[in-house]
Order: C-alpha cells, then sequence, then structure tokens
C-alpha cells in the first residue's frame, strides 16, 4: 500500500441529515467543530433518527458562520441562526438513552423541519458540547464528552475496507445493489493507504497533528442500507456484514474516535497508527 493519508473530511451539522464534505476541520475534544451540533426531538423527547425518517437522506445541512442552512426537495431553503441560551428555551432529548440537554431554535426551524417530515418535531442546538453529554462510561476517560452523535466525537472508515466490503456484496445474495457508496455509513475521516480491515488493530492514531485513540467498532444498523439519493432501503450492507464482519451481536464497519488532542485536520494529512 502507499502512503496512509487522510482522503475526505465529512460533518453532519444536525444529526441524521446528509453532511457535507470539508477540506479541513478543526478537531475539538467532542469531535469535528460543528459535527452533529443540531438534532430533532420528536413529542414523546426522544432523538428523531433515519432509523424511523429515512427521508433525512435527502434532508442537507450546510454550516454557516453563526447558524445553519437547511434544504430539502420541495422546501425552500431556511438559515437557522444558533439560539441564545439566555433568550430560547431548552428541552430535553433522550439520544439512545442519554438525556441531553440542548436549546430550542426559532420557530421558523420547527415549522421546516415539521413540513418535511410530516411530524411534529423540534429542532435543537447543543450549547456547550464540554459539559452536556459524557461519552459511554464503559469506553470512556474520565471527562470526555460528545455532541449529539450516536455516541463517540469521531467515525473513521477506509476506503480499502470498503473495497473488501464491495467484494464481499458482489458474491452475495443481492449483487445489484453494490458497489456501495462510503456516505452510506456517514463517517467523520475516511482514509487511504491502509490494508482493508488493518483499523481492527489500531488503537491509537495521530492525523496530521492530533491524536485519537480508538475507543470501540461501530456497529451498524439499518440506516446503512439507505440509498443516500433516493432515500430507499435494501437489504446490503446488512447482510454481508452479517456474513463476513459479524463480532458477537454487532455487524462492524468502522472505527469510533475519541480525541486525545485538538487540532486542524487536512486532506491529504498523513495518518499514522501510534499503536
Amino acid at each position: 500500500m502507499g502512503k496512509a493519508e487522510v482522503h475526505s473530511i465529512h460533518v453532519h451539522p444536525v444529526k441524521a441529515f446528509r453532511g457535507h464534505a470539508l477540506r479541513e476541520a478543526l478537531i475539538e475534544p467532542w469531535g469535528p467543530e460543528g459535527d452533529r451540533r443540531w438534532a430533532l426531538v420528536d413529542d414523546g423527547g426522544k432523538v428523531v433518527t433515519r432509523r424511523r425518517h429515512p427521508r433525512l437522506a435527502l434532508a442537507a445541512a450546510e454550516l454557516l458562520p453563526g447558524g445553519v442552512r437547511l434544504s430539502a426537495p420541495g422546501m425552500e431553503p431556511l438559515t437557522v441562526p444558533v439560539p441564545d441560551p439566555a433568550a430560547s428555551g431548552a428541552a430535553e432529548v433522550d439520544v439512545f438513552g442519554a438525556r441531553v440537554r440542548g436549546v430550542l431554535a426559532e420557530k421558523a426551524a420547527h415549522a421546516w423541519c415539521g413540513a418535511y417530515l410530516d411530524a411534529s418535531v423540534r429542532l435543537l442546538h447543543m450549547d456547550d458540547p464540554a459539559v452536556v453529554r459524557p461519552v459511554d462510561p464503559e469506553y470512556a476517560l474520565p471527562g470526555e464528552t460528545v455532541s449529539f452523535a450516536d455516541g463517540y466525537p469521531l467515525l473513521v472508515t477506509t476506503l480499502a475496507s470498503l473495497e473488501a466490503l464491495n467484494a464481499e456484496v458482489a458474491r452475495g445474495d443481492h449483487p445489484g445493489e453494490g458497489p456501495l457508496p462510503m456516505n452510506r455509513f456517514r463517517p467523520n475521516l475516511v482514509v487511504d493507504g491502509f490494508e482493508a480491515w488493518a483499523e481492527d488493530g489500531w488503537n491509537r492514531l495521530a492525523v496530521g497533528g492530533v491524536h485519537l485513540r480508538v475507543a470501540r467498532t461501530c456497529g451498524r444498523c439499518v440506516v446503512t442500507t439507505t440509498d443516500q439519493e433516493t432515500a430507499r432501503r435494501g437489504r446490503e450492507p446488512l447482510l454481508t456484514l452479517d456474513r463476513v464482519r459479524r463480532f458477537g451481536s454487532q455487524l462492524v464497519f468502522g472505527q469510533y474516535l475519541v480525541p486525545l488532542t485538538t487540532g486542524v485536520v487536512r486532506v491529504g494529512d498523513p495518518v499514522t497508527v501510534l499503536e
């Protein structure tokens, strides 16, 4: 293999919306700057995800100075400013069992999101990730926190592992569903220059000048079966992961990371396995 380096960087400003690629990103203690700092909450107080609303795959969120721009098919784009915690109401959202406090966006944002999903939802912003939500204590070091992400600050995947997975999809019962694009897996960092599944043996990485530790493998769910261009669901990659990448009860693709240091990472930065 050639030199290992960052192939692409992705942030997802609103949890469950599609993300966008960046040439560089500031890695904060709780993940890439602006990543999953917004989330939708339903009337029952639970976080809204693609598990229940696959159409969120077609909704985009773009970071802007002081806010986020929302767009989706059939909707006029809407710019939503970051709410002022002192002037806006607060609400709690259940993110897979963790009660997380957020600041409510303006009413126009609730209406826009609700109209797109045809559901009663509200949009929340996480004001201070440093104190709001700890990383899963089973896998965390003291003081580690995370945004509205599923559980960990960053997700890394490799091009070689995707290529190997797609080769297995082609040999499976639903070859027409492949090859799968990387956006099915919603990573923050995509790296090139490693052998397939090399990430299984990583414990600590240097990405440019930023050091990160591997917290655990990433178990995949039905969200990965959603076509990002149509929002239709298929059978892959879960059928193939069940055949070739089952670890206990999890179907694994990618590794969760927690920053040990902060700093800017860029496309093309070297990636070094430290442990």
